[in-house]
């Protein structure tokens, strides 16, 4: 979530960080509006995008009468593409100096850092090493005093502002590792004309998965940075943003939902929204999701497109169904139902007798229904996907890859037992019910202080620790709240378990980040977080993929998301293309076993002879396989797929991991991919054939 500069200072101000005084002012006070300061003033448009000072949005007026008139031309301007929906006025501050000072959590290093600028600026980035001191910290040990020092030297201020700087990095280390912030900058950082620390401007970004934790930061919100729409999807706890098309869309599942949002863009029929439903699409949230899409003036028609998972496509049509009863539907639908009941939701639908709503079973039946609807395509709407490229031999590299003493994928034996942490909860339970159906060895859960009983005829043990002193385990799965997933992880590895699953969404990342380093270097190969898990089709499954779109064979599919996984599983099984392995890596920022971490595994493991990778936009996991595919001379041909590929720059579509950051990303990570000899599949119905190519 991002915050304007008032917001963000209000959380500066909590922290104890100096900010100036300072009121947020709408439209309907700017006649009336009077501070309870003196001139001179600072006016500051709040948007939440850069340049607002390069396009008039920040502005001096000296005199009172003139604070109205100065008020009105901010409202009426647009920086960029966005109005002004609120101004900031403060004190016109006396600055002796500026700096620059930020700490954020950088994906990419898997570490917050510390940087601080002599100074500071609008063009910061582009300053260089003569103004900026980069210092990454370690996520363990985090902001130590000599970290604190080395900024301050850098400054090149007098020692007598040492105390109070120091403060003032502590408290705002603070914001970062206690209070949800993915990002808190300060630029600039002045000193004042009486030598007082000031911060003037602030930019603060905080992690979703937080705020959920921490009720009191979603007062920081300020829903007139958003459209109606995307206010209203917010409090019915949907996933959505406005886009700028004609075809509405819902669909279940973030990845899945980048994937077809992309298959609308090709097709020249371009998506108005991005609408993640989730697993719990009920008739309240189905209705809200009808309820946006019929509102949108925009919209045409609407493209409801569900894969059964955990989530029942019979399930989603009665809510439809019912959903529908106390609406009129003033726009056509199209529903395609594929996965766990899906026929029997399409029957559902069909018998309810709704003329305007289309039910279809494939992709494709749905694109050529919502042609007819809408007419036929625009080419001139239609955006272009990445060139296809066949998968072709990696060059030979020298890394070793897994150490021949490494049990890796052995561990994972048909009857390995496994462990769930969390087996007392509805989660727990449901899924180990169903894993045990499939054929895993289920043998014994943990829930602390619920220790001695049984669920299900299994034993229940009180910690980690106590059930392997009884049993042995191969794997455990993780089923606890996001608040505690992180010591569960943590208690597995001390147990020194082969392999762990973690299932939990929503941790923070300032709350896993410090973590990473000793689940990644201890015995314990993790799993997750935010992962449905991994799946060896035929034998086992420790996770909560649907199980009736597995087929045994040669595939092994990697994947950020679960739906996405579950729609090309099928599209496999149907041409004939089994799988030896299927594993979710998680669709967080930090998550356990990478892409490369699993391709290791791969190498050695007779019953896969290919690898399809199924990527998002955002971060760096798929440069980072390519990197090493090209260095180790990974045998075995790989095929990819990157869902995402139209999403507007900056949006955060779903998953916490799922932001593209930068307008080059999305090329670079495609060739990257190219030049390490992935396929690359433009579409969903490229990647059996793509496969087959790379089998022969």
């Amino acid at each position: 979530m991002k915050c304007n500069e008032h917001q963000s200072k209000s959380l500066f101000k909590s922290c104890g960080i100096p900010v100036p005084q300072g009121d947020l002012v709408t439209p309907e006070m700017a006649a009336v509006y009077r501070p309870d300061f003196a001139p001179p003033f600072m006016l500051k448009a709040q948007v939440l995008r850069g340049g607002r000072g390069k396009a008039g949005g920040i502005r001096k007026v000296t005199a009172l009468q003139d604070l109205p008139g100065t008020l009105k031309e901010i409202f009426d301007m647009r920086i960029g593409d966005e109005a002004v929906p609120l101004v900031r006025v403060e004190p016109a501050a006396g600055i002796a100096r500026e700096f620059y000072l930020s700490i954020s959590i950088q994906r990419a290093l898997a570490a917050p850092v510390l940087t601080v600028g002599r100074e500071g600026g609008v063009d910061i980035e582009a300053s260089g090493a003569d103004n900026l001191l980069i210092q990454p910290l370690d996520p363990c040990l985090g902001l130590r005093a000599h970290h604190v020092r080395s900024a301050f030297f850098h400054l090149g201020v007098d020692n007598d502002h040492w105390k109070d700087f120091e403060a003032l990095v502590h408290r705002l280390y603070e914001a970062v590792s206690h209070r949800g912030v993915t990002l808190a900058e300060i630029n600039p950082l002045i000193l004042t004309d009486h030598d007082h620390w000031l911060a003037l401007d602030g930019k603060v970004e905080l992690d979703d998965n937080a705020v959920e934790l921490q009720p009191e930061l979603a007062s920081l919100y300020q829903p007139e940075h958003a459209t109606d729409q995307e206010n209203t999807a917010r409090n019915a706890g949907l996933s959505y943003h406005t886009l700028n098309g004609r075809v509405g869309l819902m669909v279940n599942g973030a990845g899945l939902a980048m994937a077809t949002m992309d298959m609308l863009n090709f097709a020249g029929l371009p998506a108005a929204n991005f609408l993640d439903v989730g697993g719990g699409a009920d008739e309240e949230r189905v209705g809200a999701a009808l309820d946006l899409l019929f509102g949108d003036q925009r919209v045409q028609t609407v493209l409801i497109n569900i894969f059964g998972g955990i989530l029942s496509c019979s399930k989603v049509a009665s809510a439809l169904i019912a959903a529908l009863e106390h609406r009129e539907v003033v726009k056509p639908l199209v529903v395609r139902f594929d996965g766990h009941g899906a026929e029997e939701g399409r029957q559902r639908l069909r018998h309810a007798g709704h003329a305007t709503v289309t039910v279809v079973e494939t992709l494709q039946d749905a694109m050529d229904a919502l042609t007819r609807q809408t007419g036929q395509s625009d080419a001139a709407e239609r955006l272009l996907p990445p060139q296809a490229y066949p998968a072709r031999p990696p060059a030979k590299g020298s890394a070793a890859l897994v150490p021949p003493s490494d049990p890796g994928l052995a561990a994972l034996s048909p009857n390995a037992p496994v462990l769930v942490q969390g087996l007392t909860g509805r989660e727990g339970r449901l899924h180990a019910r169903l894993m045990r159906e499939y054929g895993t060895n289920i043998v014994a859960g943990v829930t602390p202080f619920k220790g001695g009983g049984t669920v299900d005829g299994l034993p229940v043990y009180n910690s980690v620790a106590e059930a392997t002193r009884h049993h042995s385990i191969a794997a455990s799965i993780i089923f606890v709240p996001a608040r505690f997933a992180t010591e569960a992880m943590l208690e597995a590895r001390q147990a020194g378990i082969p392999w762990a699953v973690c299932v939990t969404e929503g941790i923070p990342q300032a709350q896993i980040l410090p973590a990473l380093p000793q689940l990644n270097q201890g015995p314990t190969r993790f799993i997750g977080p935010n992962t449905p898990g991994f799946i060896r089709p035929g034998h086992m499954k420790v996770g909560i993929m649907p199980v009736t779109a597995f087929t045994p064979g040669p595939v092994a599919v990697l994947s950020r998301s679960g739906t996405l996984t579950y729609e090309c599983v099928a599209r496999l099984t149907q041409a004939g293309l089994g799988q030896s392995f299927c594993f979710g890596i998680g669709g967080d920022p930090f998550v356990g076993s990478s892409f490369v971490d699993l391709c290791a595994l791969l190498e050695n493991d007779p019953q896969t002879e290919a690898v399809l990778i199924l990527g998002e936009i955002g971060g760096q996991a798929e440069q980072d396989l390519a990197a090493w595919v090209q260095k180790t001379g990974f045998p075995k041909p790989i095929v990819s797929f990157i869902a995402g590929q139209t999403a507007p720059p900056g949006k955060k579509l779903g998953h916490a991991g799922a932001i593209l950051e930068g307008a080059q990303s999305n090329a670079e990570k495609l060739e990257s991919m190219r030049a390490a000899g992935f396929g690359i599949c433009p579409d969903l119905a490229s990647i059996p054939e793509a496969l087959r190519q790379a089998l022969s």
